[in-house]
């Protein structure tokens, strides 16, 4: 996997709106979430553009506080925060065959003539972005929380923003964990 920061990336997030963007969510069940309530940023995301980023550390900073808590200085926090964007190209292949000229009658039915079937393959570039968000306890230093946003990388700056705006919110709907703690 290729780690490319870079503004789109940030947003995989994600896919944008041609695609919806898997998203997935881990907890520690040991970990009590209700003792929680401050955080800090040890690592905001690694993105090339430094308006993606902040996009992404204020969409996360606002789902924080839609939950309570409170984004302080790291030596009063409960909790840590790190996120990261990585992105890889993949490849589609896509063949299409047409049989234009028929031949002669065999035992199945008609039959193409040799020769003259056409193929025609067009390979599909795309980038797959991977956006990772781990929170950690201040004072144990264990990791207590993560979600990963990946899909299709939106080619536009109003579609990396429209993904922002439609992935985080998915990434921190069951957050606090329920069954956590």
């Amino acid at each position: 996997m290729t780690k490319t920061p870079s503004v789109f990336l940030a947003l995989v997030l994600v896919a944008g709106c041609a695609s919806t963007p898997t998203v997935e969510t881990d907890a520690d069940p040991a970990t009590d979430f209700a003792r929680y309530s401050r955080y800090a940023w040890r690592e905001e995301p690694n993105t090339r553009s430094p308006l993606v980023r902040q996009r992404l550390v204020a969409a996360i900073d606002a789902q924080l506080l839609g939950r309570g808590w409170r984004k302080v200085p790291e030596s009063e926090a409960d909790a840590v925060l790190a996120a990261h964007v990585t992105s890889r190209e993949e490849q589609s292949i896509d063949s299409f065959y047409s049989e234009p000229a028929w031949g002669n009658w065999g035992w199945y039915g008609v039959q193409a003539a040799p020769g003259n079937r056409h193929v025609s393959t067009r390979v599909n570039t795309y980038r797959i972005g991977t956006l990772v968000i781990d929170m950690f306890d201040t004072r144990t230093h264990r990791a207590i929380w993560r979600a990963t946003a990946e899909g299709s990388v939106p080619e536009t700056a109003e579609k990396v923003n429209a993904a922002i705006d439609a992935t985080i919110p998915r990434m921190f709907e069951d957050f606090p964990p329920r069954d956590a703690g």
